[in-house]
């Protein structure tokens, strides 16, 4: 993720600061002036530029536009999110940033089809205190650049079934899950997306405890990740994998389809506005 100095890696984070350090420089900017022409709080960015905080993608892509970078910092964003989750957790990331097939089952909205409003929301719940709001924000703009995998080029062929839960769970903000709800709509559209809801009719399941993830890569390789009671499992081991891709047929093969999908959010949506003009 970053270079070695003095026989230890950096992180990807600091790698993001000296370069945005760098480029102010060279365009002869100082951080008031910086803060000035952008208007972003001169604070903020100073701690961009000393790596202590990580900004939103959309930030990096604001100051590439100002230096004529290219994508260059969004570039060593995308290295630097990194940086905000567990050691295994980042394996899986970089498996993920490079698979071509994803198959994916979540009892909850998954983050790569979360809105910002709504990620907030679930990474300000119990393991949040009152003073963990930048480790929230953090949260979210690292959850949100998962999001440009579904963008890049070539774009990996989706498949995300979700549990009927997912859908009756709604936000405490009536505007998030309205919100949410319309941008599940329009992912289940998506030509690089598969969106299948799992009903509660289909009853009890395997996988009622956790989610399950399977990656392809473009060499066909493949890898399986679990969550669930807390715990996280990377899965390499090839009969592992493919158990665990006989599984997620099952579960395939119990969800509506896609086109039965859609129309269940559209009716869920429907009843959130109903619920909403008539409470």
């Amino acid at each position: 993720m970053g270079e070695v100095v003095d026989g230890k890696r950096e992180s990807g984070r600091a790698v993001l600061g000296r370069t945005l350090k760098f480029l102010r420089e060279q365009a002869g900017k100082s951080l008031g002036q910086l803060a000035e022409e952008t208007g972003y709080d001169k604070s903020y960015l100073s701690r961009l530029e000393s790596g202590e905080r990580l900004s939103k993608v959309t930030v990096m892509e604001d100051l590439d536009g100002y230096y004529g970078a290219g994508d260059l910092l969004v570039r060593h964003w995308q290295a630097a999110r990194f940086d905000a989750f567990k050691d295994q957790y980042k394996e899986f990331m970089e498996l993920e940033a490079t698979a071509r097939v994803m198959w994916k089952f979540s009892l909850g909205v998954p983050g790569l089809l979360q809105t910002e409003d709504f990620a907030r929301e679930v990474l300000s719940g119990a393991q949040a205190t009152a003073d963990s709001g930048e480790w929230v924000e953090e949260q979210v703009a690292a959850r949100l650049g998962r999001q440009y995998l579904l963008q890049q080029k070539p774009r990996p062929d989706v498949r995300i079934i979700l549990d009927e839960a997912a859908l009756r769970r709604p936000a405490a903000s009536s505007q998030t899950w309205n919100d949410q709800l319309l941008h599940l709509e329009a992912a289940a559209m998506w030509p690089n997306m598969t969106l299948q809801v799992l009903p509660f009719s289909a009853g009890a399941h395997h996988h009622m405890t956790g989610s399950l993830t399977v990656l392809w890569q473009q060499d066909g390789s493949a890898v399986a990740y679990k969550e669930g009671n807390g715990c996280s499992r990377l899965i390499e081991d090839p009969d592992e994998v493919l158990r665990n891709r006989l599984s997620y047929d099952r579960l395939r093969d119990l969800a509506l389809s896609p086109s039965d999908s859609l129309k269940f959010i559209r009716a869920v949506l429907k009843e959130h506005k109903h619920h909403e003009a008539h409470p």
